[in-house]
């Protein structure tokens, strides 16, 4: 049988990294999911390993027939799946040699759609750490955001706008030029995500208790949802590391409902959370010249993908009165779909592979 080539399709999220292995026809092999891609707070290499744990859960569900050989190509030498004890999550031991390559499949393409991979300097750095490591000699690594593009619009082009556990945004234009930012937090000038969202929400929750700030039911959903007894045992609880500080977000669908039961605070927290997703996408069109022209603005993320109605409306009015012809889009399949089109691409598949790559996430 001739030998189909191999893509690997890689979204590596806040929260989660997700792979799918996509052959260059459309159909999709195996999938792995793995924890959070973190390679500005744990490292480069701890990141690899979040995308060998999903890539190993990947080729384990493929049939013996069609294991992945040393060349990326179906393995038919034998009726049973290659021995791969030796291709064990590297060891974070001292003893282990962060030179040795850790070998989990060939593949014709790599195309890799990262959070964190921000700067060239950071795709670059990734890009050595993925070839280091065996996965292929064609790699592509790109910020996670031009995946949710892919995915969201129909065509190559447009603005996306992640609003996840942080917030971020791209801009491609019809000839191919890009709108970014650096996307560093607060350091960069962004403001909210989830994280974000539930962080203001602990300060106004604050101010609240000890009298520094207006009365808010905020404070009353800090203290429910992690069972102590006042604000300030949060806080003390955070200080101290006895509470994981990544835990906030989940405040987060709180405030989007104390502020629809007419909360305040809570509500202008939802009105700047939609001013920064307009204002991200806003100046991406003006960037690249198309706040003129008929633009798909793809919304992807946990906050967005929740179409909150307060939070809808909001970005409808906002949208409607800076930039009247974007034409707002909920992106319907996960960004792992982006990732795999935009490696078809790279490998000039057909339309109808793509259409029956998108068909299969799409019955999901």
């Amino acid at each position: 049988m001739e030998h189909r080539k191999l893509v690997l399709a890689v979204d590596g999220g806040n929260s989660k990294t997700d792979v799918a292995l996509v052959t260059e026809d459309g159909d999709v092999l195996a999938t792995g999911r793995a924890g959070p891609f973190a390679p500005q707070s744990d490292g480069v290499p701890a990141a690899l390993d979040a995308v060998e744990e999903a890539v190993r859960q990947a080729l384990a569900q493929l049939p013996p027939d069609g294991a992945l050989g040393p060349d990326g190509s179906p393995d038919r030498s034998s009726g049973r799946s290659p021995d791969r004890s030796s291709e064990r999550s590297p060891d974070p031991s001292p003893d282990r040699s962060p030179d040795r390559p850790v070998v989990v499949g060939r593949f014709d393409h790599v195309a890799a759609y990262l959070a964190g991979a921000d700067l060239p300097v950071e795709e670059e750095a990734l890009a050595r750490e993925f070839a280091r490591r065996g996965f292929g000699p064609d790699i592509s690594v790109r910020n996670d955001t031009f995946a949710l593009l892919r995915a969201g619009a129909s065509n190559s082009w447009g603005v996306a706008v992640v609003c996840g556990a942080g917030i971020n945004a791209v801009g491609v234009s019809p000839t191919g030029e890009v709108a970014r930012f650096p996307a560093l937090g607060r350091l960069s000038g962004d403001w909210g995500g989830g994280q974000g969202v539930a962080e203001e929400a602990l300060w106004h929750a604050a101010r609240a208790e000890d009298g520094r700030g207006p009365a808010t039911a905020l404070a009353e959903l800090c203290t429910r949802h992690f069972g102590v007894r006042t604000v300030e045992e949060l806080i003390l609880e955070l200080h101290f590391g006895r509470l994981d500080e990544g835990r906030l977000h989940e405040l987060t669908p709180g405030v989007f409902a104390t502020a629809a039961a007419g909360d305040p605070i809570a509500r202008s927290l939802v009105e700047r959370q939609a001013e920064e997703i307009t204002v991200l996408a806003e100046v991406c069109l003006r960037r690249l010249d198309l706040l003129e022209t008929p633009t798909e603005v793809v919304l992807g993320g946990g906050i967005l993908r929740a179409r909150d109605p307060l939070l809808t409306a909001l970005l409808d009015a906002s949208f409607a009165a800076r930039a009247p012809r974007a034409k707002l889009v909920v992106a319907d399949v996960p960004p792992i779909v982006g990732a795999a089109l935009n490696g078809l691409e790279h490998l000039g598949a057909t339309d109808l592979a793509k259409t029956r790559l998108r068909a299969r996430y799409e019955q999901t």
